[in-house]
């Protein structure tokens, strides 16, 4: 968990529309609207680059300063990325109360997967849910949830009921039984050609030989017979 916030230093934003946004993301801008309770959204752009260092980091808490008013704390609301190049669009963020808590998207890695004994065994893990939600005060809300699976074996499943939330943390899921973490599935065999299909093929060429020697055959005979014939 972050101890000292990182903060985005950001312009107002006064006008609006596609291709206002275009020209913005050309020059290197993000568009983006902070959101709080109670108080009208405010539209704002930050540079790119600072903006992709900062999410880059795992900061689900930052303060975001608008030139002209004092900083806020902050989280992401919601973001959008191009679906080719993966830059970022345009961002929301939502204004917090450091004493209330939140619900936000925490990002879950897996670690220990080299040393796990289904993985040396050549089976094949599937990291399924890679993000939870979890509630809990701004200031105590993970940067990230990290799931031990070096003990997993083949046929080994780990669901979200069996980890350990982070101190002030509640993982949030209707059923935590129902939500899987990561499988770890029997090696991939690759199926052999049954030879029945190659007795096959062969049955089909020396079926197709016979006629053509039989006309062979015939043609030969039909030649003596015109021989004797004109004699």
């Amino acid at each position: 968990m972050a101890s000292a916030r990182e903060k985005l230093k950001a312009a107002p934003r006064e006008r609006f529309g596609s291709r206002t946004s275009r020209r913005l993301r050309r020059e290197g801008l993000v568009p983006g609207v902070v959101y709080s309770g109670g108080s009208e959204a405010r539209p704002f752009q930050a540079p790119e680059r600072e903006l992709r260092t900062l999410l880059g980091g795992g900061q689900a808490l930052f303060d975001l300063e608008i030139e002209g008013a004092k900083s806020v704390p902050v989280v992401i609301k919601e973001q959008q990325h191009h679906p080719v190049r993966g830059d970022i669009q345009h961002i929301d963020l939502q204004e917090v109360k450091l004493d209330e808590e939140i619900q936000a998207e925490v990002a879950i890695e897996l670690e220990g997967a080299d040393t796990a004994p289904g993985v040396k065994g050549g089976g094949v893990l599937e990291h399924v849910t890679r993000e939870i939600t979890v509630e809990a005060l701004p200031t105590d809300i993970p940067e990230r949830i990290v799931v031990d699976v070096s003990a997993m074996e083949i046929n080994d499943t780990l669901q979200l009921s069996t980890i350990v939330a982070p101190k002030g943390v509640k993982l949030m899921a209707d059923d935590p039984d129902e939500v899987t973490i990561a499988t770890l599935s029997p090696p991939r065999v690759e199926e052999e050609p049954e030879p029945a299909v190659e007795e096959e093929t062969e049955l089909v060429g020396e079926e197709g030989e016979a006629p053509a020697a039989e006309e062979a055959g015939e043609g030969e005979g039909g030649g003596d017979s015109g021989d004797s014939g004109g004699e």
